[in-house]
């Protein structure tokens, strides 16, 4: 257990040396924020489960007038379903919680409004679940989670950006069946995907700070 995840280590070294930051095309960052969750395929809706998500991460700027970038993070992020029911059968928390690593490409434009796509890769560390009677897994939950990654940011202030992420599980992380607990004959099977809303606030190390005249 102690060799689990010693393939991030040599990432977090890099994503928080002071070197990143002063490197001449690299900078660093961190960035911390809420992460709003459902779980599709529990057959409950709404985005109920609340959790943070934050960590540092590394910036590549490109192109002739730096419009575009790479970023690599390194996040913990908390994520699960919630739904508070009429009765025990109906009750439902779910909370995952995994390390994540985003790489998105970005544009900016002006330099104060930025749009990025990307994928990102979680390792599951941890799971909590509560006693359910409806729901039947045919396994434990994957270990990984591979997931597409769209964002919008826009700048907030001198090295502040204020952005909206939106993430969503590209293979399933189980199968469960479902059994009505008012009819325990009616069953289907559901897989289960993670839908994720974040709303995250990222400072910038040394990045430029333009004015109105500059802004192009």
């Amino acid at each position: 257990m102690k060799y689990k995840f010693s393939f991030l280590l040599p990432l977090l070294f890099i994503l928080i040396s002071p070197g990143v930051s002063r490197a001449q095309h690299i900078l660093g960052g961190l960035s911390v924020g809420l992460n709003l969750t459902q779980l599709d395929g529990d057959q409950f809706y709404g985005f109920n489960q609340a959790g943070i998500c934050a960590g540092p991460m590394v910036i590549i700027p490109f192109g002739k007038e730096k419009k575009w970038s790479v970023s690599m993070e390194l996040l913990y992020s908390q994520k699960g379903s919630y739904h508070r029911g009429g009765t025990d059968t109906t009750y439902y928390r779910l909370r995952l919680q995994y390390a994540e690593i985003p790489v998105l490409a970005h544009y900016t434009d002006k330099k104060t409004v930025s749009a990025g796509a990307g994928f990102c890769y979680g390792q599951l560390i941890g799971n909590r679940e509560s006693k359910q009677l409806f729901m039947i897994p045919h396994s434990g939950f994957l270990p990984y989670e591979i997931s597409a990654v769209g964002e919008a940011q826009v700048r907030m202030w001198n090295r502040f950006w204020v952005g909206v992420r939106y993430q969503y599980s590209i293979r399933s992380l189980r199968t469960v069946t479902i059994q009505d607990p008012y009819n325990l004959s009616d069953k289907w099977d559901r897989k289960q995907y993670n839908n994720t809303i974040s709303i995250r606030l990222t400072y910038v190390f040394q990045q430029e700070i333009p004015n109105k005249k500059s802004r192009k």
